[in-house]
Formats: C-alpha cells, sequence, structure tokens
C-alpha cells in the first residue's frame, strides 16, 4: 500500500512539473508572437513592452508556483536536506519575483488611471 502511495505522489509531482513547463511553453509563444507582431506593426513603445513584459513575468511566476508544489509533493515522500534546500531556493526566487511584479503591477495600474 505504501509503495503505490508513493508511485501515485511521484506521478502527481510529476504531473505537476509538466503543468509548469506547459505554461513556460504557451507563454513563450506568446511572448514572442506579441512582440514579433511589436516590431513588424512598428508599436515599439514601452507600454506595450512593459505589458508583454508584465504577462511573461506573471506566467513565470504562476511556473514557479507549480514547480514550487512539485517540489513540496517530493519533499514529503522522500525528504532531505537536498529537496529541502532546492524547495527554499524556489520559494525564495518566488517570493521575489511576485513582490517585483506586483510593484510593477501596481505602478501600471496608477499609469493607467492617471488622466493624459
Amino acid at each position: 500500500m505504501e509503495e503505490q502511495f508513493l508511485e501515485i505522489a511521484r506521478f502527481v509531482a510529476f504531473a505537476i512539473e509538466a503543468v509548469a513547463v506547459l505554461v513556460l511553453a504557451i507563454a513563450t509563444i506568446v511572448a514572442v508572437a506579441r512582440l514579433g507582431r511589436m516590431v513588424v506593426a512598428g508599436e515599439t513603445t514601452l507600454a506595450v513592452r512593459r505589458d508583454v513584459w508584465l504577462r511573461y513575468g506573471a506566467a513565470i511566476a504562476l511556473a514557479l508556483e507549480f514547480t514550487l508544489a512539485a517540489d513540496i509533493v517530493r519533499s514529503i515522500i522522500a525528504p532531505s536536506w537536498a529537496s529541502i534546500g532546492k524547495l527554499a531556493a524556489i520559494a525564495a526566487i518566488r517570493t521575489l519575483l511576485n513582490v517585483f511584479l506586483m510593484r510593477d503591477l501596481e505602478a501600471l495600474g496608477r499609469h493607467k488611471k492617471e488622466p493624459d
């Protein structure tokens, strides 16, 4: 019974990581496509570039959340100092990324509300 649980947990961690890769792949394709359209259309304004960057950053933060979840599952089934260290590093990176992303989103929101 315990071996079956461990096998299910390994599959769950793998599936969560697969979702993270999928999120990153789709976000990268969308960002590159938007940047390509922007260059072709000659719309290389700061506002458009910032919007692409913010959306891509949000996708990266989401992917980090998924990898964090997968690492939590792995740490539960086979805790080791290496897995705990990896978990701590991903949590720190995700937290820093979210802090800067939220700050930029708030600044962008304030900028959009200001009259021209």
